[in-house]
């Protein structure tokens, strides 16, 4: 759309570079072509806007094949105006001058024709193809068709239209028949999935077999290895038993020598020790037998000195006890001859009696006497024949 202006009674028009401007002139053309640039008065000005870029028409229409289903075309189809002018002057793109709007719709009037051609070139070939062929060569036959009807057609280049490209973009049957058309297709994809997973199941087993069979593989070579592993360890163990045997034997004659060496030397200095202590005692028995023959000479000089004492002692002693033993007898004869003179004179029964007395002062405590008939009739036979005589 054309960018007019006001000014004191004139107006200015600004067009865009794809856009091809016409302005008349009490019936002369004044200006002519794209992005001009002019001032103009609205009375007597014509204008007309023509766009000379490249324009896509989307198009959407429904066709019958020849078994009579029903299919859903959608196409796109991109044209120009190479001739501004024809067109200008077949279709009506004139603006007004007050504000630069097209007056009416040149452009859907092309979308019309563009379509309904389109179509009948699309309808043609669709109504001589099968459903199934539609579907899968129908798009590339329609895109032809259509390129070569749009090309053909007269009318298109006497209003200056000019075909860039077609692409018909879908051919689509009812949302039934197209449900119904992928029900075998899906069918068939289940089935190579099917087949797909029975044969990875039927892989998985082959490769879990061959998995098993390598873990059993592997299981009997550990256990030859492992028992390579022991008798490789008796071995070693042998080994070092036997090294271990011959470092203890290596070790006990090292110690053995160790401690002959240890008990000569041990036995030297026990000897040098025993010489030393020997010749230490020597020398400390002879100071002992000097002190204790000193002692003895000392010991000897005291007995004799206590010997000699002793000896004067007892000889004072003995003279002393042997004048109180003299003298004590003496005494006693003086008494026992004084006691005979005094019992000199005593008969017989009084002499016993003292007898008696005296006996009986000198025996020991006794508590009780048992006399028996026998000595008391022995004892009465004695004191009876006395007194008779």
């Amino acid at each position: 759309m054309a960018d007019i202006t006001r000014r004191l009674g004139w107006r200015h028009l600004r067009g865009a570079p794809t856009a091809h401007v016409r302005h008349h002139r009490s019936g002369k053309l004044v200006h002519d072509g794209p992005g001009l640039s002019f001032w103009f008065r609205s009375l007597s000005a014509a204008l007309s806007e023509v766009p000379v870029d490249d324009r896509e028409l989307a198009m959407t229409f429904h066709a019958r094949t020849v078994d009579f289903q029903d299919v859903t075309v959608q196409a796109t189809v991109t044209y120009r105006i190479s001739d501004p002018a024809v067109a200008a002057a077949r279709l009506d793109f004139s603006v007004d001058p007050d504000t630069g709007v097209w007056r009416s719709a040149p452009l859907e009037q092309l979308g019309t024709l563009l379509t309904e051609t389109a179509q009948q070139h699309a309808l043609d070939v669709l109504a001589r193809t099968s459903l199934s062929s539609a579907l899968v060569d129908g798009v590339t036959a329609v895109r032809e068709r259509v390129a070569a009807g749009l090309a053909a057609e007269p009318r298109l280049p006497s209003t200056g239209i000019e075909i860039v490209a077609v692409r018909v973009v879908a051919l689509r049957p009812e949302p039934e028949v197209e449900r119904a058309l992928r029900t075998p297709a899906r069918e068939q994809i289940q089935q190579e999935a099917d087949r797909a997973t029975y044969e990875r199941r039927a892989v998985a087993v082959e490769r879990e077999r061959t998995i098993a069979e390598n873990e059993l593989a592997s299981k009997i070579e550990l256990a030859r290895r492992e028992e390579q592993l022991v008798e490789q360890r008796g071995t070693n163990t042998r080994r070092e038993a036997e090294e271990s045997a011959a470092a203890d034997k290596v070790r006990a004659e090292a110690e053995a020598s160790r401690s002959v060496r240890l008990a000569e030397a041990e036995a030297a200095r026990a000897v040098k020790l025993a010489e030393a202590e020997a010749s230490k005692q020597v020398r400390l028995g002879d100071a002992e037998a000097q002190r204790t023959e000193r002692l003895a000479q000392a010991e000897a000089a005291r007995t004799v000195r206590l010997a000699e004492a002793e000896a004067t002692r007892s000889v004072q002693l003995a003279r002393a006890e042997a004048e109180a033993a003299r003298e004590v007898g003496e005494a006693r004869a003086q008494a026992q001859a004084a006691w005979l003179r005094v019992h000199g004179d005593v008969d017989v029964a009084t002499l016993h009696a003292l007898t008696g007395t005296r006996l009986a002062e000198n025996l020991p405590h006794i508590d009780s006497v048992t006399i028996s008939p026998d000595v008391l009739t022995g004892l009465l036979s004695r004191l009876g024949g006395g007194e008779r005589e």
